[in-house]
């Protein structure tokens, strides 16, 4: 899929080419830009999983160890998918429907006491930027820099 063609006036077109033609790199790095915080997240809660485990259980989530697990490792796999650019489009809607699910349950900042939710709004508000980068994913694809483009030839 390509780019949408032109800006809504003719004073805004310039940046219409830069787009076009750096696309796909523009979709590798968006790509990256989107995964790196699943990657370093999965990551973290691997080497972490005791401190993870305690966390799902202190929000309620049972069982909390399988959860924790599934969690780190969804978002470890659902990360290198993303930059490497596999099942790209299943990932993102992954991504999106994870991070949906995530908010509803651990930023639901309004019942929070007053002193986190600051915080918890903007980890709310990050997540619904994640939810967009995901919906973008989705719609355009990895690009010509991915796994998906190679198998896609074949």
């Amino acid at each position: 899929m390509s780019m949408q063609d032109g800006s809504s006036h003719p004073a805004l077109s310039y940046t219409d080419g830069l787009a076009s033609a750096w696309q796909d790199v523009l979709l590798l790095a968006g790509r990256i830009l989107l995964a790196w915080v699943f990657l370093a997240s999965g990551f973290g809660k691997l080497g972490n999983i005791a401190g993870t485990t305690a966390y799902f259980a202190n929000i309620g989530l049972s069982p909390a160890a399988f959860f924790a697990w599934f969690a780190a490792i969804f978002e470890f796999c659902v990360g290198i998918a993303l930059i490497v650019g596999v099942a790209t489009r299943y990932a993102a809607l992954a991504v999106f429907i994870w991070v949906l699910i995530a908010t509803v349950i651990a930023h639901r900042y309004w019942t929070y006491p007053p002193a986190q939710q600051g915080a918890q709004y903007i980890n709310f508000l990050k997540n619904l930027s994640m939810m967009g980068g995901a919906l973008y994913a989705f719609v355009f694809g990895a690009g010509r820099y991915a796994v998906d483009a190679v198998l896609r030839k074949r």
